[in-house]
């Protein structure tokens, strides 16, 4: 276990995730466009969320630049948690802050590997 590169897997895994959530803002249905829109958002505003998570994904995907995806993940989380808390839906900030605190500790993974090297 010891072996095991956990700072690529959570990069890995975070990968996954922002690239499945940017596929899924990509193709927003029309019940994840009304949603939008009732957070206050336009309706083409998804599309946006889904380029910023896609380009999230490939950054944190490239080792050279993960701490810049790290920091762009991060951002959209941010925005995501503050989306739902300002819209009273206190139950909904729950994944966006467990989100950020994995990106929060990707960006800090990098960032420690990175100065070992230096």
């Amino acid at each position: 276990m010891k072996n095991i590169p956990w700072n690529h897997v959570l990069a890995g895994l975070l990968t996954a995730f922002f690239a499945v959530g940017g596929t899924l803002n990509l193709m927003a249905s029309p019940a994840t466009v009304e949603e939008y829109v009732h957070w206050g958002y336009p309706a083409w505003f998804p599309y946006v969320t889904g380029t910023l998570e896609w380009a999230a994904a490939v950054l944190i995907a490239l080792p050279v630049v993960r701490l810049a995806g790290s920091a762009l993940a991060g951002l959209v989380m941010t925005a995501a948690g503050i989306t739902v808390l300002s819209n009273g839906e206190y139950a909904h900030v729950i994944p966006p802050a467990v989100i950020l605190t994995l990106v929060c500790l990707n960006g800090w993974l990098t960032w420690r590997s990175r100065r070992k090297t230096i």
